[in-house]
């Protein structure tokens, strides 16, 4: 019997988009088997393909699913690694890890720019192409070859090759686990709102997010998706929370007591 690789190696003297083919083979260390899901993953929805049935696509809904796929296995991976660590730890950790901003710098070490299908302006101006591609990836690599493989790429190709995980669980870099994290500890109510949504010129989504802390206004923030958005307001409230002494205090005044405060029911 013929290996599976063997028949993808001798797919290779036959398919058109060679490059990509290659380009695979390389980050994930497997020759594809569907080369059409890897080249949806790259296209972003400033630059829409036709399918041969017609309909337009981009890859929102591979980002969709690797999303999805992503968080489970880091999430799997965390886990594993520390036994004894609670929830907060292991969340705040994962959110490191599956931050837009980690995503991106993922995205550009492996080179996913040179083949990302994308208007020159949202290329420009929207910071956040290569990480979206990268959750993109995931999704073609989990249809293509299934959870184990998909599994063993994010581990070796995305955890290990691109995080000191020892180094990570000491920064705070995401501002919506830090504000959470606060509003915990001083038992502050939080809520994050979509205040608005609509699309740039290029008909990117834009979404426009505003946190309240206590029932208060804190500050909102936009980003092309929701996560980012959620983000940036995040960063905002946490630094006004920091400059701010008047906000500060009346958002403590709203703090909600110990369920050791309440008075027994008679």
């Amino acid at each position: 019997m013929v290996p599976s690789d063997v028949i993808s190696l001798i797919k290779l003297l036959f398919v058109k988009d060679k490059e990509l083919y290659v380009f695979i083979h390389r980050i994930t260390g497997f020759y594809p088997r569907r080369i059409d899901l890897y080249q949806l993953a790259f296209v972003h929805r400033s630059k829409p393909v036709q399918l041969p049935d017609g309909h337009w696509a981009n890859n929102e809904r591979l980002e969709f699913l690797g999303d999805a796929v992503l968080d489970l296995v880091v999430a799997d991976y965390l886990y594993n690694r520390y036994p004894t660590k609670h929830e907060g730890f292991l969340t705040s950790t994962r959110a490191k890890i599956v931050q837009r901003e980690s995503l991106n710098r993922v995205g550009r070490s492996l080179h996913i720019d040179t083949h990302v299908r994308a208007s020159s302006h949202s290329s420009s101006h929207n910071s956040y192409i290569n990480g979206n591609a990268v959750e993109a990836l995931v999704g073609a690599i989990y249809l293509d070859r299934g959870y184990h493989a998909c599994k063993q790429f994010i581990e070796q190709r995305i955890i290990r090759d691109h995080f000191d995980i020892n180094a990570l669980v000491n920064t705070e870099q995401n501002y919506k686990s830090r504000l959470i994290e606060w509003t915990q500890k001083f038992r502050v109510t939080i809520e994050f709102e979509l205040v608005d949504t609509y699309n740039d010129r290029d008909n990117n989504a834009v979404f426009k997010t505003a946190v309240m802390l206590g029932g208060i206004y804190a500050a909102d923030a936009i980003g092309y998706s929701k996560k980012e958005s959620h983000q940036g307001a995040s960063r905002k409230a946490f630094e006004r929370i920091k400059t701010d002494a008047l906000f500060r205090e009346q958002v403590l005044s709203t703090t909600a007591p110990a369920a050791d405060d309440t008075p027994p029911q008679l």
